[in-house]
């Protein structure tokens, strides 16, 4: 471990809820051992990108809609029978590319199978996760898109605190749409409506009526 990195580690142990810490010409061997150090942390996400390192603090608002969402998804999968590996905010990188994130949720769900007796998915051999979800009412994640470009991720759900908005992998970036490519009966509209319900009606109201709303679509 070299000095600079501790002095990371003191930074990073006095970092406020809401702040996004950044940091130039981090090696990858100290990112990878970085990595290595934060599970003290588990609320924090890094990202690194060409030398380039960036550490952000969530605040509670961040994890609510984060935890909802994720809710959502397991909905999903329940309802339409699915079987789906969830990664969490599990580390995606490649040393190739000199680039990694860490999601606020991600899953397989084409490729649930692939990856269903693996406990850590390398990205050298296994598929990226077909879905990541990102929510932005702490920090923005939209640079983070091309790292997940790079990384092959070929569906972004993001919140920015008002709208989610769907993103899907076209070429070496992201173009937005209006339905789900994992979940094709769910739009970014859809999606919208019951995260925003869940502000006014709670998780548990807003969760049944999402519920309710696949069920019946399911049996159009």
């Amino acid at each position: 471990m070299s000095t600079q990195t501790t002095n990371y580690l003191d930074i990073i142990e006095r970092l406020p809820a809401g702040a996004l810490l950044r940091l130039q010409n981090v090696s990858w061997d100290d990112y990878e051992f970085l990595l290595t150090q934060m599970q003290g942390y588990p609320g924090h996400r890094v990202t690194y990108e060409g030398g380039r390192l960036e550490i952000m603090s969530p605040r509670r608002e961040h994890e609510i809609y984060k935890k909802f969402i994720d809710s959502m998804v397991k909905v999903l999968a329940q309802e339409l029978s699915l079987d789906i590996e969830e990664s969490g905010s599990a580390t995606l990188r490649r040393k190739k590319f000199d680039k990694g994130a860490e999601p606020d949720e991600s899953y397989h769900i084409q490729n649930a199978a692939r990856v269903a007796d693996i406990i850590e998915v390398n990205l050298e051999t296994d598929p990226p996760p077909d879905l990541v979800v990102e929510i932005d009412t702490t920090n923005e994640s939209l640079p983070k898109l091309a790292i997940y470009a790079a990384l092959g991720v070929p569906e972004i759900w993001r919140y920015d605190g008002r709208n989610v908005h769907i993103y899907s992998l076209v070429g070496d970036g992201y173009e937005k749409i209006q339905k789900s490519l994992a979940f094709p009966m769910m739009s970014a509209a859809d999606l919208t409506q019951y995260v925003e319900q869940r502000k006014t009606e709670g998780s548990k109201a807003a969760l049944a009526g999402f519920r309710q709303m696949v069920r019946s679509r399911k049996s159009s």
